[in-house]
């Protein structure tokens, strides 16, 4: 009977998830929210940073002379 070798491993680990760190200056904390792995900033160091919801108001002044 021939032995069988194992193939080696080429890429990642079967059913594992590449790990993703945070892009902040300063910041290399590990990305566990989807929305953040894939913009790859977390939500404190995201420079376009989104709300959430999308009934979010913000209160705003009038436009002075209109």
């Amino acid at each position: 009977m021939a032995e069988q070798q194992q193939e080696t491993l080429t890429g990642p680990v079967p059913g594992l998830r590449r790990r993703v760190w945070c892009r902040g200056v300063g910041c290399h904390h590990e990305l566990t929210d989807p929305e953040s792995r894939r913009r790859g900033f977390g939500r404190i160091c995201d420079p376009d940073y989104r709300t959430t919801t999308p009934d979010h108001h913000v209160d705003q002044d009038a436009i002075p002379g209109l």
